[in-house]
């Protein structure tokens, strides 16, 4: 069973160019660290285009089992994410905005 982990979030509207920027960070990041992220089956990233929240986000990243999904995330709790990037993530958004969430596939 396939499962996602949906992370939503809103960007400080003063701060749109510097999470596009720190984007590209997390994903230098990720590409030079395939061995804390080689349990991601995919990940994506939506912005809210029209409608919704003016800087508005959602993050869906998949899994192929909530197994693989904890492995992940405790990999990358133990690593250099939590200390560089993961502080630099969350002084773009707007406070209390941020939610995480499981999901699984429906059969």
């Amino acid at each position: 069973m396939t499962f996602f982990l949906v992370e939503t979030y809103i960007v400080k509207p003063d701060k749109l160019g510097e999470f596009l920027a720190y984007h590209n960070k997390w994903i230098e990041w990720w590409n030079k660290n395939p061995e804390v992220c080689k349990e991601i089956t995919s990940n994506r990233l939506f912005r809210h285009r029209f409608g919704g929240n003016f800087g508005g986000m959602v993050e869906m990243t998949e899994y192929e089992s909530l197994a693989e999904s904890e492995k992940c995330l405790n990999k990358m709790m133990k690593s250099d994410f939590v200390t560089t990037l993961y502080p630099e993530f969350l002084s773009l958004l707007l406070p209390g905005s941020y939610s995480m969430n499981m999901w699984s596939s429906v059969p």
